[in-house]
């Protein structure tokens, strides 16, 4: 696995458990550290996701589900969910990620952690946002 997408394992797997069990964020942040150990840009890299993403939740559910409506947020798995939410705020937050490449690590991620046609669900939803990268970065930054 490359450094950076072992980064966003990590940061996946932080928000994963952020959205399923509730745990406090740097808790989980540190206890995984532990367990996969990154050089200090890699886990600061993981952590700008993290803690990028985490205020940014509700915002950027409401932009996945203004523009991709065919797939229901309620409907979509967890581990999705929280890949599409890193992904989203790479290329439309961060932008330090090209969109191409944050496109292509989701489907990595989704190949690693989602269901088998998770890699195909998350490249679909993403090329649909991608087309309006412009319009929901505006809107992020007003949020």
């Amino acid at each position: 696995m490359k450094p950076r997408t072992r980064a966003r394992s990590l940061a996946l797997q932080v928000l994963y458990e952020i959205d399923i069990a509730n745990h406090p964020p740097a808790d989980i942040y540190k206890e995984r550290l532990e367990e996969m150990p990154l050089s200090d840009d890699l886990a600061e890299f993981a952590r700008q996701i993290i803690f990028g993403v985490l205020p940014l939740t509700h915002d950027l559910d409401q932009l996945i589900a203004k523009y991709a409506p065919e797939w229901p947020l309620d409907q979509i798995a967890a581990i999705d969910r929280n890949i599409l939410r890193i992904a989203f705020w790479e290329f439309a937050v961060s932008r330090e990620t090209p969109v191409k490449v944050a496109i292509n690590e989701a489907v990595e991620l989704a190949k690693l952690f989602g269901s088998d046609s998770a890699p195909r669900f998350i490249n679909g939803v993403l090329g649909a946002l991608a087309d309006h990268q412009h319009e929901i970065t505006q809107i992020i930054q007003k949020a």
